[in-house]
């Protein structure tokens, strides 16, 4: 665990704040790579990364405001919004409807979501380097390569996590794992970019692997179980996903994902 990177003066500089930032400086070099290479002249398309992030950074801290049904025990979206947890799932969301209010207030018409599938995923690769570092790295696993804590690391964790921050048990790196899709991902969204034949289509692809992903991943990382096994990202990801899949397979059905294994040529490429 390393919870700061060292200190500016008093100050602890924390080693999750700092790679997150990193992760975005990331995907904002990547998205300004794609931007240049398909030549987008129109200007407005920045307006639309500026609400995808205001919507990304709304959503994540406030999505996680209803952690109960009787909302008289929930805290206060001041408290919430100082205190409580961030979601990556919510965050996602809020910068996608974020990126369409944009476009509806400024009549942007052409899709972007090419342009941000590859930065979301690198960027993420990133930002979760910082959870993996200072987090509860998941539930407790005999695989030879789980996590173990010292008490240290798990006294600091235990006001957060309560007694699921074992000290002495091998656990999970499930941020570690979600390291590794998002880097993988990433290099299937690089090659998919220039084959897919309806404009948009690579963020909704990453959304859809990225939600069946962190629905079985969450079986590993420890998060509070609150209905029927399931935690709630897994609950928001049933409530969602379904969407995101009915999309796809419809696209399917009309033939828009035919013809992606094709060399530089054109020609059929075999499975």
């Amino acid at each position: 665990m390393v919870p700061t990177l060292g200190h500016l003066g008093p100050v602890p500089i924390n080693t999750h704040d700092v790679l997150v930032g990193v992760g975005v400086l990331v995907a904002a070099v990547v998205f300004l790579l794609e931007v240049r290479r398909r030549r987008v002249t129109d200007e407005r398309v920045w307006i639309v990364v500026a609400g995808a992030l205001v919507g990304g950074a709304l959503l994540g801290r406030l999505g996680t405001w209803a952690q109960h049904l009787d909302l008289r025990q929930n805290a206060s979206f001041v408290e919430h919004w100082l205190y409580g947890n961030r979601s990556i799932l919510s965050g996602l969301v809020g910068a996608y409807l974020g990126a369409l209010v944009a476009k509806r207030l400024t009549g942007y018409r052409l899709p972007t979501g090419d342009l941000f599938a590859p930065a979301v995923a690198l960027g993420m690769a990133v930002g979760r380097i910082g959870c993996l570092l200072t987090e509860l790295p998941g539930t407790p696993t005999g695989l030879p390569w789980g996590v173990t804590l010292t008490p240290a690391e798990a006294a600091a964790l235990r006001p957060a996590y309560g007694a699921d921050a074992v000290a002495g048990v091998p656990l999970h790196p499930s941020f570690a794992y979600e390291i590794v899709f998002q880097l993988l991902i990433f290099g299937v969204l690089w090659w998919l970019r220039d084959r897919l034949p309806v404009p948009g289509e690579l963020f909704k692809l990453y959304l859809v692997g990225y939600a069946a992903f962190r629905f079985a991943v969450e079986f590993a990382r420890g998060n509070e179980v609150v209905f029927a096994g399931l935690t709630r990202p897994q609950l928001f990801l049933l409530a969602c996903a379904p969407l995101l899949a009915w999309h796809v397979v419809r696209q399917a059905r009309r033939g828009v994902y035919r013809g992606l294994w094709r060399d530089r040529r054109g020609a059929e490429v075999a499975a």
